[in-house]
């Protein structure tokens, strides 16, 4: 399943340094000047989940095999993005072929690192962002308008769809130009099916990232920045989690047996980039199920609604073309209970058929024969 998340913001806001950490090792360029990030860079991040952890510590597979996730480091975008300013056409482009957008917010002052804009204002820096999307999403509603207007002129039920269209464009091309991303305009979901293919950059999924410094991270969420950001979140529904990007990069570069300690002496708990990529996970509407045993103890992913038959086609094509059935799980079960013979007994190991959603969390063998 090939989805991805990108990186956007301004430049000089910690894009690259988060995606570095992001890929530990996938050395983007971070310097301090804009636009040193040209062609986008694709991270494969795995994505942390401790219930795999603790199969593969029940199993002792011969491979352990995380899901993952791509980030995707756009170069930061400027005020005329939309109309090619910063070689802004190119970075808009890449932003159209990720499925979300994780949008870093600069909370974190240092003046040896300068800001774009001259000043640290999130709200005016998201709002830079939303408008040269805005904007280039106007271009393409008033192409499609044009296309509508000439088929409203005829007569029938085609006249009539484009009439109905037309009047559906003119709402979206209202809110675009006060600014207001399709994502917020409260559109139904049978109104994005029909404008979907658009490919509209605002129609996005958006999780937002207050990006502080170390000074910050004792009591972020008293911090202003990152309260407006908090804010510009709730507005749109949307989620917003704070790192300190700088940190985890050091984090990152650390052999795995210091990270605890390291982690500790911070105050931390986990790694931020670990709630990141799990936020970023979910704002894809995306599920894990697991397959174990001794050679392998996997994760896989699916979209959140996928049938089983679709569920066996991630792992191979063929598992969903001769689907017959799958025998399902849950993994806090099969850790409690140590065996798959155990479930067995207390009638915990389930037959399900072509029409079972699987569920975050189910461990699955599929039945198959092609």
């Amino acid at each position: 399943m090939s989805l991805a998340c990108g990186i956007v913001g301004l430049p000089n806001v910690g894009k690259s340094t988060l995606f570095n950490a992001l890929s530990e090792g996938a050395k983007a360029e971070a310097a301090n000047y804009p636009f040193c990030t040209i062609e986008p860079n694709v991270g494969v991040v795995g994505v942390p989940d401790e219930r795999l952890a603790k199969l593969s510590a029940l199993y002792r597979p011969k491979k352990t095999t995380p899901t993952t996730l791509d980030f995707v480091d756009i170069a930061g975008l400027v005020k005329g993005a939309s109309k090619g300013e910063g070689l802004g056409n190119q970075f808009l482009s890449h932003i159209r072929q990720v499925q979300a957008i994780v949008h870093v917010v600069r909370c974190f002052v240092d003046p040896n690192v300068v800001h774009v804009e001259g000043s640290i204002d999130p709200e005016r820096d998201v709002a830079v962002i939303d408008t040269e999307l805005c904007l280039k999403d106007l271009e393409t509603v008033e192409k499609r308008r044009e296309r509508a207007q000439k088929a409203a002129k005829g007569s029938g039920k085609p006249a009539e769809e484009a009439k109905a269209e037309l009047a559906l464009l003119d709402r979206v091309r209202d809110g675009l130009d006060q600014g207001r991303p399709l994502r917020a305009q409260g559109l139904t979901e049978e109104e994005r099916a029909r404008l979907a293919d658009l490919f509209a950059l605002t129609d996005k999924p958006v999780l937002y990232v207050a990006n502080v410094g170390e000074s910050q991270l004792a009591d972020p969420e008293a911090d202003p920045n990152v309260q407006k950001v908090r804010r510009l979140a709730e507005r749109e529904g949307a989620k917003a989690v704070v790192i300190c990007a700088g940190l985890e990069a050091e984090i990152a570069q650390l052999p795995a047996a210091e990270r605890g300690a390291f982690l500790e002496e911070s105050g931390l708990t986990e790694p931020g980039l670990n709630k990141l990529v799990r936020a970023a996970y979910e704002l894809l509407g995306l599920i894990t199920f697991f397959t174990a045993g001794e050679d392998e103890c996997r994760a896989w992913t699916v979209r959140k609604g996928s049938r089983a038959p679709q569920a066996a086609g991630v792992i191979h094509t063929d598992f969903e073309r001769g689907f017959i059935k799958a025998e399902i799980c849950r993994v806090e079960e099969l850790l409690a209970l140590g065996s798959e013979a155990a479930l067995r007994d207390k009638g915990l190991l389930r037959i399900e058929g072509k029409d079972y959603v699987v569920q975050d969390g189910d461990v699955a063998h599929f039945r198959f024969n092609v």
